[in-house]
């Protein structure tokens, strides 16, 4: 058995660091660092997960290629299931491109089969393996997002919770979410993504416009924190002190923390302050894995 089913995209990032601005013409500029390592928002909350100790089991769609064997090598090393793993022989693996500067980034994806994934690849089988489902990068699995409410509704029935974190949407029309978001348990955007989810600048309008959606919604600040509300419960959490090397990632560990006190029945004022901790402890190295906290680590700090 599985504490967390996650059905997403498979791709490596590699990720170079250094205050530079990249300029056509052919201008050669130089970066101060450079790593290849694990990409995609499901993957990275798969192994952050799986490091807090979770038993985490990963479904998506990769090509067998050097990039697709890089991401299966490097997720089992960090004890996440693949073996139900789609691997396409001849397809290709999806690829980003990361330039990270202080605390921004800016992305380049080539999506290979990052989309191929379909909601009628989980059986009930794989299903009634685990006790939640986790779906992440939901505008970029574009085969998947037209089952995915009766994906959803059809875990509930076998037993399961699910959560959704839906990440960017690169098209900037943030649509089909409605019904999808009612068998939605926990929804977990930053602040820019529930904004334009809800059609506002404002974020305290954006929250009172999803939470009654759903049962619980968790918003992260960046650098102010994060709150969470669930029915009458609104609770916030500030930032950790950390020094940060680089960001990516820092969602999906920050995922991966709430979702440890969740599955283990915290106090939602807890699994958020949970969750901010292991969002910051990411950020102390490049990439989305190598910095993600042990749960030691986050003992050292007030979680409650």
């Amino acid at each position: 058995m599985f504490d967390i089913l996650v059905a997403g995209e498979i791709n490596p990032d590699l990720v170079l660091s250094g205050n530079v601005e990249p300029t056509f013409d052919q201008v050669e500029k130089l970066v101060d660092s450079a790593v290849i390592t694990i990409g995609s928002s499901s993957a990275i909350f798969a192994c952050g997960a799986a490091r807090l100790g979770l038993k985490v089991a990963f479904i998506g769609v990769c090509g067998d290629d050097i990039f697709g064997r890089f991401m299966l090598d490097e997720m089992s090393k960090r004890d996440v299931n693949v073996e139900n793993v789609l691997c396409i022989p001849g397809g290709a693996t999806g690829f980003g491109v990361t330039l990270t500067r202080g605390a921004d980034r800016a992305i380049l994806t080539y999506p290979g089969l990052i989309s191929a994934l379909k909601a009628g690849d989980l059986s009930d089988g794989l299903l009634r393996q685990a006790r939640h489902l986790h779906v992440a990068s939901y505008f970029l699995q574009t085969a998947l997002q037209p089952g995915l409410p009766g994906l959803f509704e059809r875990a509930h029935a076998l037993g399961l919770t699910t959560s959704l974190d839906t990440n960017y949407d690169p098209t900037g029309q943030w649509l089909g979410l409605d019904i999808l978001l009612t068998h939605t348990d926990i929804f977990m955007p930053n602040e820019i993504e529930a904004c334009s989810l809800a059609r506002t600048k404002d974020i305290d309008l954006a929250v009172d416009r999803l939470a009654g959606r759903l049962e619980t919604l968790v918003v992260k600040l960046g650098a102010k924190g994060a709150l969470a509300v669930r029915g009458r419960q609104k609770f916030t959490a500030d930032p950790i002190p950390v020094n940060v090397v680089d960001t990516v990632g820092a969602g999906d560990g920050f995922d991966a923390g709430f979702m440890y006190g969740y599955l283990n029945g915290w106090p939602l004022e807890k699994m958020l302050k949970m969750a901010v901790v292991c969002g910051a402890l990411s950020t102390r190295s490049a990439g989305g894995t190598p910095a993600q906290a042990t749960l030691e680590e986050t003992r050292q700090y007030d979680i409650g």
